[in-house]
């Protein structure tokens, strides 16, 4: 009895149900001592919400710590005033020109006060440095007015005063100066292009399937405007931690994805919405991913435009990015480019829709190994998905797998080829 008893605890605890001893115990321990590889596989774990590295928008979502040597944002202070927020910027340009009225107000209220002519300047037969000048306040409206370069006429510098003659030359030559630092760094904040990425577009996903017989990455970029980006091109980053071989970590490794660097499609004439193509072959880091393992990674996929905006030449960075939860493996883009009457139209309603098409759920490495003329005539007899596919198809094609063929090994064609699934459909398409 008593080893039917220990026997029936081992098995409850195998298939995930606790024995009554066993729930008196705290959460965290039970859940600790009963984790077998069968209650793994009962219930799929799920994958905790990850940190982007940069944002859908293209913000980068790094923030800089303990910086020591603060005195570097100083050395170069017009960047570091266009690079301001907007109220910041507003407040610092406000300030700079009212403190810079309020200094030399009161320096022209100095030179009134040490020649008396705050006392005499009603007087007649008395000549002040400047007629009209009677208090602080008629002092600040006339540093405004010589700074503005406004002059209404009624507050006027004589030419007895050779202290507020010197005085005049330098308030204009800083004043000319400080507009310049102003203004230029307002126009060039006006002018920059971060806002012209706005209106560029890229697909909320990115997908995974057959072109040209090979798998390939895709997502899809767009223009809004009518005026076209110059010189575009596209790159692409996968950021993914790493561990080298003698054992150090790096955290956010970047790995170049080639998006047609060497073919030139990288180079882009964006005026209509471009579906970029990442071919995944032996120099791509995803060759020996499987749609499993894709699924299982935690990753990020960085891509960034760039190019000359066509009204002011200047250039243009937008960005985006797509987590492993937003990269879908057998899916395609549905187009957005129609003929009409004499013109092209683009439906943006369509931009981000995607459909399910056949594809394998090998690794390209297995696709390229299990190639031949068997897979191609395996190809018209699967049909052609749709978006509207139930959850029977899905599975389906999430059922076309990679496998050797053991035609092909009798035939002395090493583990390469296709076989049948269990279903009597073709287990992989080797396009």
């Amino acid at each position: 009895m008593a080893g039917d008893s220990r026997a029936h605890m081992d098995h409850s605890m195998e298939i995930g149900v606790l024995p009554r001893e066993m729930k008196k115990l705290p959460r965290h321990i039970r859940e600790g001592k009963i984790a077998t590889d069968r209650t793994r596989l009962i219930t799929e774990p799920v994958k905790k919400p990850r940190q982007r590295y940069v944002q859908k928008d293209g913000k980068c979502n790094v923030h800089h710590g303990n910086v020591q040597e603060t005195y570097r944002y100083f050395s170069d202070l017009f960047t570091t005033l266009v690079d301001l927020q907007w109220r910041l910027s507003l407040l610092i340009f406000t300030l700079v020109y009212v403190v810079t009225w309020l200094f030399f107000g009161f320096l022209w209220w100095i030179i009134a006060y040490l020649r008396g002519d705050l006392i005499h300047g009603d007087e007649e037969d008395w000549t002040p440095c400047v007629e009209n000048l009677n208090s602080f306040v008629s002092a600040f409206l006339f540093s405004i007015e010589t700074e503005t370069t406004i002059g209404y006429g009624y507050r006027v510098i004589t030419n007895e005063c050779p202290e507020g003659i010197i005085l005049l030359l330098v308030q204009a030559i800083l004043g000319s100066i400080v507009n310049a630092i102003m203004v230029g760094c307002m126009f060039v904040k006006i002018s920059q292009p971060k806002k012209r990425a706005e209106t560029l577009m890229f697909s909320h996903k990115a997908v995974v399937s057959l072109r040209d017989d090979k798998l390939c990455l895709m997502f899809r970029v767009g223009d809004l405007r009518n005026s076209h980006i110059v010189e575009a091109s596209i790159r692409a980053k996968l950021i993914r931690s790493q561990q080298t071989k003698e054992g150090e970590f790096i955290p956010l490794n970047q790995t170049d994805i080639n998006i047609g660097f060497d073919t030139g499609d990288d180079r882009l004439f964006l005026v209509s919405p471009l579906i970029i193509s990442h071919e995944i072959n032996e120099n791509s880091p995803f060759w020996e991913w499987t749609q499993a393992q894709m699924e299982k990674e935690e990753f990020e996929i960085v891509v960034i435009l760039e190019g000359m905006v066509e009204a002011t030449g200047m250039t243009c960075q937008a960005r985006s990015s797509y987590l492993d939860t937003e990269v879908l493996w057998g899916y395609r883009f549905t187009p957005v480019l129609s003929l009409e009457n004499g013109f092209y139209e683009v439906d943006y309603n369509n931009f981000h829709e995607i459909y399910e098409t056949s594809t394998p759920s090998c690794s390209a490495r297995e696709l390229a190994a299990g190639g031949g003329m068997r897979d191609r005539l395996l190809l018209p007899h699967l049909s052609l998905p749709t978006h509207t596919h139930s959850h029977t198809a899905k599975s389906h094609h999430q059922d076309l797998l990679c496998t050797p063929d053991p035609l092909r090994e009798e035939d002395g064609e090493g583990e390469g080829g296709l076989r049948e699934g269990t279903n009597g459909s073709a287990a992989t398409l080797g396009l």
